[in-house]
């Protein structure tokens, strides 16, 4: 019962897809005569993009048409046009954007969020995010009890931001529902590490490692690749250790763990890398599905709407 609304230039998009027949089957496209640019600025976006694939996509959201939106376009106006079309959902203030990370837990990933829908987070936020994360891993990936831990320099409690203090005691208080279980503070190095599910970090932070760790990743693939080249032997030994290799190099591909997810609105949208091959919009399209299918922002509203935060940073059920 799958089926896409592909917004766009109708010639253009007639033309790619009437090449595969399955998708010509399973495709409605609607026409749009504007683009966002990667360089345009959220402010002129929302004034001017109206007409542009971008906004015909959240608007088949928001007019639940689709259930999922999924887009490779401009963050920053992909998420201003989300949250004035789509709306924050009760109590949330700063909608965040959650990735997996490949790790070495159970399930070959972790969560981080924010990344970068917002530079700022206070403790209340930051509150959220773990909330919201927190129901990102059960609702949507099945852990039962995720285990959730703040980014800051140091795992001591007297370490970082004012802010940073203030989100370790709230977030502590919190646990008490039993829906996951607090790690506290956690360091860079245990993003990927198994004593973690989710990282909650502000998404000027989250931004910068996203980048560095797929920056590193590049980098590691492309010495690999050359070290093997490098003589006739290393060749051979390459050709002797082509499965492990490919089994590792999966594993640490960021485009399979392609896809930021939107949370805190009233509907889901997915976030693919502006520059992601096949592999990579795939791994995103999968996730919008898997999502979709699980009714995941429902259980994430619900969660969201049993917990009103007030101004100082209390919960109140």
């Amino acid at each position: 019962n799958l089926r896409f609304i592909v917004n766009g230039n109708k010639t253009i998009l007639n033309q790619l897809i009437s090449k595969r027949k399955i998708l010509k089957n399973i495709c409605e496209i609607r026409h749009s005569k504007d683009i966002i640019s990667m360089d345009d600025k959220p402010t002129h976006a929302m004034r001017n993009g109206k007409e542009s694939s971008m906004w015909g996509t959240i608007e088949a959201v928001k007019n639940k048409d689709a259930h999922a939106a999924v887009s490779c376009g401009n963050t920053g106006a992909l998420m201003a046009i989300s949250t004035i079309r789509l709306r924050k959902l009760p109590g949330v203030y700063r909608p965040a954007i959650a990735i997996l990370w490949p790790s070495s837990n159970s399930l070959g990933f972790n969560f981080m969020l924010d990344v970068g829908a917002d530079i700022r987070a206070d403790a209340p936020d930051l509150l959220k995010y773990a909330l919201m994360g927190a129901s990102y891993a059960r609702n949507g990936f099945g852990l039962v009890r995720p285990r959730v831990g703040l980014l800051n320099v140091g795992t001591e409690e007297h370490k970082g931001r004012l802010e940073l203090k203030e989100a370790n005691d709230l977030i502590s208080e919190s646990v008490e529902n039993g829906e996951y279980e607090y790690v506290g503070f956690v360091e860079g190095n245990d993003i990927p590490s198994n004593r973690v599910d989710v990282i909650v970090t502000d998404g000027f932070t989250g931004n910068i490692a996203l980048k560095t760790g797929e920056g590193t990743a590049s980098m590691i693939g492309a010495a690999m690749r050359e070290s093997f080249k490098a003589t006739f032997l290393s060749k051979l030994c390459a050709i002797f250790a082509i499965v492990p290799l490919k089994r590792f190099s999966k594993r640490i591909d960021p485009r399979r763990k392609n896809g930021g997810v939107f949370l805190g609105l009233n509907g889901t949208v997915v976030k693919s890398h502006g520059a992601a091959d096949a592999t990579g919009i795939t791994a995103a399209i999968n996730l919008a599905i898997q999502l979709a299918e699980m009714s995941f922002n429902e259980k994430l509203a619900a969660r969201v709407a049993s917990a009103a935060i007030g101004s100082d940073g209390s919960e109140k059920q």
